[in-house]
């Protein structure tokens, strides 16, 4: 007997992005799935007592827990996507298991953050700024290379932790700053002072706005490099470009801002050492079907009663 399963989305373009056909075909052949794509209005309207999975992606409906309780053999939901802090809890409440695609999101936002570091360490932004000014090898400056300098992550969550185990590849000092202030052994001050790089991963709360402060861009070494894969809202976004245009030394490697898309007049666009990219760091195109790839693998594991890989559990949100 297949487990009764909706798809529970108010984007169905998300829903189309992330699982593709060959992603659908497995689930229809994993489980008795209704057709179309269930949104909030749909939700509230339809019959919904023997719904026993749901799949979804960014776009995933917060559902209370009176709308929960319509679902009692409800068991597990699967979401291709990161982040699921805005509405795992009262699933999780409800002893429903939450399983997200947040190790397979979080792989290609590491692998970019890698590549920027390497580069970063070598100087390779402000070697490239300086050959541009000056036309001459011999007066553009560099790095300190990828060996024995610090790397500051401001997280600890997955693409924190990613990015640590490609990082065991080079001899570099890796230090990490976790977002709740009681699990730090250093502080975000400290290592803006002592790193060559600073790569903000931060999880999307609100009490992480704005805690990448001016003062903070100030005190960073002569040519280091600021690298945010996080949230743009987590920079005091003025602040940096203020610091960036006194200090030509610095490096600004930013792939997410606040607005997105900045300003049309904004200084990211403008200033020679900021390097803006339009969030592309995470899961693009052909990534995505990894995501789902990861949750249909966890549902297999479900169907064969063996343990899953990928479930979220509440200590997972509380300490990233």
């Amino acid at each position: 007997m297949k487990y009764k399963a909706i798809i529970l989305n108010n984007n169905p373009k998300s829903v189309d992005y992330v699982y593709g056909p060959e992603q659908l075909a497995k689930i229809n052949g994993l489980t008795d799935l209704r057709p179309g794509i269930v949104d909030h209005p749909t939700f509230q309207t339809i019959d919904v007592g023997d719904v026993e999975v749901i799949f979804s992606t960014w776009g995933m409906v917060s559902l209370t827990d009176a709308e929960i309780a319509r679902m009692p053999k409800l068991k597990a939901v699967f979401y291709a996507a990161g982040a699921t802090d805005y509405f795992a809890r009262p699933f999780l409440h409800r002893n429903v298991k939450v399983i997200s695609a947040w190790l397979a999101n979080a792989i290609p936002v590491a692998e970019f953050t890698v590549a920027q570091i390497a580069l970063g360490m070598k100087g390779f932004f402000y070697n490239n700024r300086q050959l541009r000014q000056n036309k001459a090898f011999g007066n553009a400056g560099v790095g300190p290379g990828v060996y024995g300098e610090e790397v500051a992550l401001i997280g600890a969550g997955a693409i924190s932790a990613h990015v640590q185990k490609l990082l065991q590849n080079y001899k570099l000092k890796i230090t990490v700053v976790p977002s709740r202030p009681e699990r730090r052994t250093v502080s975000i001050d400290e290592v803006f002072k002592t790193a060559f790089v600073v790569s903000n991963h931060l999880p999307n709360r609100e009490d992480n706005q704005k805690v990448l402060t001016k003062e903070h861009f100030k005190s960073m070494r002569q040519g280091a490099v600021f690298i945010n894969t996080g949230r743009g809202a987590q920079v005091d976004e003025e602040g940096m470009l203020d610091v960036l245009a006194e200090r030509p030394d610095l490096t600004a490697l930013i792939d997410v801002t606040h607005p997105e898309p900045p300003a049309a007049d904004s200084r990211l666009f403008t200033l020679p050492n900021v390097y803006l990219s339009g969030h592309i760091a995470g899961s693009t195109n052909d990534e995505v079907h990894r995501m789902s790839d990861y949750v249909i693998e966890d549902l297999e594991r479900l169907l064969a009663n063996e343990p899953l890989q990928y479930q979220v559990t509440e200590q997972m949100l509380m300490t990233s």
